[in-house]
């Protein structure tokens, strides 16, 4: 089973805490890092109309992001991080610490999940990182198990 990841406000730490275990290279594919709107855009083929009608931060983006990886690298399983770091907020009505985390895998099955989590920039990126995945690895043993 090959995994692959799509993050944002994470900007790659899912990728860097997969890439610490020895190994990793077996299973892991990478991971795009998608930080502006347009990256997602023409990294994952997330579309325009998704970005504008619910936001940046938001599980339709979140799901888009995860299904585009999947597609894009694939993988038999993919995640995605999006959401505000802080300190600051984007504008929107989303508050810092708010966190989208999307599945995606093979057999079709699509999740989103939303987070709040405290603490300064690093910290909720941090949480991002280790709470995306932990979503796909539940996601990936449900699925094996069924």
């Amino acid at each position: 089973m090959v995994l692959a990841g799509a993050e944002s406000c994470t900007a790659g730490l899912g990728a860097d805490l997969l890439g610490r275990v020895s190994g990793a290279s077996e299973c892991f594919w990478g991971s795009f890092v998608c930080y502006t709107p347009q990256a997602k855009t023409a990294m994952l083929g997330v579309s325009k109309e998704t970005l504008t009608r619910y936001g940046l931060v938001s599980g339709e983006t979140a799901r888009a992001m995860a299904a585009g990886a999947l597609e894009k690298s694939g993988a038999d399983a993919a995640f995605s991080v999006t959401g505000l770091a802080g300190p600051n907020g984007d504008g929107s009505s989303v508050p810092v610490g708010t966190v989208w985390i999307g599945t995606a895998l093979k057999s079709g099955v699509t999740a989103e999940k939303q987070f709040c989590f405290s603490g300064g920039r690093n910290e909720v990126r941090r949480q991002a990182a280790q709470k995306a995945l932990e979503q796909i690895h539940q996601a990936v043993i449900d699925w094996i198990t069924l």
